[in-house]
């Protein structure tokens, strides 16, 4: 298991095209998945669990196209803890290079009881009999204990060690329902580990959902208690309020590789355009504020942080926007924004104002900011010129209400009291 100092290779399993598919809104068309199962392969994740075959023929055929298409990653598909199942997700995963079945079962008490109507016994008897008939089709085989971290310790430790024995490679414990805290995940996988005598045998998953914000929290913290594999999705997309997302996992890892002791193999340049592909197919947008690959992650509206980020953007960002293949730092001009940061736009836009014009310019830009929000470079653009043109009109007034000197005649009364000496 990972302790502070030392560093273990993790494996990401994404799930985005099940369980996150599953999520309402975020269904896809075949070509849909296929492009977005390309674009995983390209961001680096280690397995994509391309769907659940018995769901319908549709599922099915994504995870056969997924298999043949797709060759450099595990190629998972998901199964019921029956027969019928895993007979349709081995059929759908022949073709791949690196095929994984992943079975589950429900091990704790609510649900036995209350949906599947089943004993202890017989969900023990079945988890047993899904792994020997998964390895039937392949040698790598995932079991999930379905709500997990809600079930009687020692009959989860019994079930563990049954389908270790039965010739499960990977055992996943997932937070189904989003219930556990940090520092409970973390002593649950350490206990489970240090019971079950096969443990080193298998490697270990977690699968965390963000019910009450804690999906990212609980996974990171989940490795530190011995998991060697994170079920993750793009944007943090997946049932109810979602997964752990794989965009802040893998940045957690990467920004304090002094802290997380682990590391994965994501090329992190691939985030912000596998995030963005996920857009494009669903249809459903990033919130502003999320993490990595909001558009406001990298956007700074405030003078004060604004001017920090032009003289050293490390003062108010803690990684690099290239770093997940955003193009830069973006400084939003508000009614919050520094006359700093007007001027750096406006060069970038090809306009050099004098240090009267900048007031002025950034006078504008707080009113109209003020109504709209938010000024764009149109709306930048269209200030200077509105206040050169004053600016010119003003010179011209002034131009114009001048007095032309026009000598005296000699007979003239003025001449006596002293042209230009005033009264």
């Amino acid at each position: 298991m990972a302790e502070i100092g030392d560093v273990m290779n993790v494996v990401v399993f994404d799930t985005t095209l099940r369980d996150g598919e599953q999520a309402p809104g975020f269904s896809m068309r075949l070509d849909e998945k296929l492009r977005l199962a390309r674009q995983l392969d390209l961001l680096g994740v280690d397995v994509i669990e391309a769907g659940f075959p018995i769901a319908s023929e549709t599922d099915a055929t994504a995870v056969r196209r997924i298999a043949v298409e797709v060759r450099r990653p595990i190629v998972a598909g998901l199964a019921r803890a029956q027969r019928q199942d895993i007979e349709c997700a081995g059929e759908a995963l022949r073709p791949a290079a690196r095929s994984r079945i992943h079975t589950f079962i429900a091990t704790s008490d609510l649900h036995l009881e209350r949906k599947l109507r089943i004993t202890r016994e017989a969900c023990l008897q079945a988890s047993i009999d899904a792994v020997t008939r998964a390895r039937r089709y392949t040698d790598d085989v995932q079991f999930s204990a379905e709500d997990a971290t809600r079930s009687d310790m020692d009959f989860l430790c019994r079930v563990v060690e049954a389908v270790i024995d039965a010739g499960a490679t990977t055992v996943n414990l997932p937070d189904t329902v989003g219930y556990s805290t940090p520092d409970e995940i973390e002593a649950f996988f350490r206990h489970i580990r240090e019971r079950v005598p096969n443990a080193d045998r298998a490697r270990f998953s977690t699968h965390c959902h963000d019910d009450l914000g804690l999906a990212v929290a609980n996974s990171l913290a989940a490795i530190r208690g011995g998991a060697e594999q994170v079920e993750c999705t793009v944007n943090g997309i997946g049932e109810r309020a979602g997964n752990a997302s794989l965009e802040e996992i893998v940045m957690v890892s990467k920004v304090r590789g002094d802290r997380a002791g682990f590391v994965t193999a994501i090329d992190t340049t691939a985030i912000y355009a596998t995030s963005q592909l996920l857009v494009a197919v669903t249809g459903e947008a990033v919130q502003a504020n999320k993490a990595i690959v909001g558009r406001n992650a990298f956007a700074h509206e405030a003078g004060i942080h604004q001017d920090g980020v032009l003289k050293d953007r490390r003062t108010y960002e803690i990684m690099r926007p290239e770093d997940v293949g955003v193009t830069r730092s973006t400084l939003v001009l508000g009614k919050h924004s520094g006359r700093h940061a007007v001027q750096q736009r406006c060069e970038e836009l090809g306009l050099a104002l004098s240090r009267l014009e900048l007031d002025r310019v950034y006078r504008g830009m707080v009113r109209l900011a003020d109504e709209r929000k938010k000024v764009s470079d149109a709306d930048l653009v269209d200030i200077v010129h509105r206040v050169r043109t004053a600016e010119a009109a003003d010179a011209d007034a002034a131009r114009a209400s001048r007095v032309p000197f026009v000598p005296p005649m000699p007979d003239s009364p003025t001449t006596e009291l002293g042209y230009g000496h005033g009264v």
